[in-house]
């Protein structure tokens, strides 16, 4: 048999209680939007996602890659 001290058993035991709980939460949802919000909030998020990905594009060097060890 395998010998547990004292704080692996307490550990042990606050993992059991842990999973329990986390287990047992369930969510459906949030909040259920109106379809017009989810129209203007995504088009807003996809807009503001777009010019996010365009502007980091942009800064990224352009040519090709320096030589040296692992290119």
């Amino acid at each position: 048999m395998m010998s547990f001290t004292r704080s692996n058993i307490v550990i042990l035991i606050v993992l059991v209680i842990f999973v329990t709980i986390i287990n047992q939460v369930h969510v459906e949802g949030a909040r259920i939007l109106s379809e017009e919000f989810k129209i203007t909030a995504s088009s807003y998020v996809y807009e503001k996602a777009k010019f996010s990905m365009t502007y980091w594009l942009e800064r990224l060097a352009s040519g090709p890659s320096p030589r040296g060890p692992g290119h």
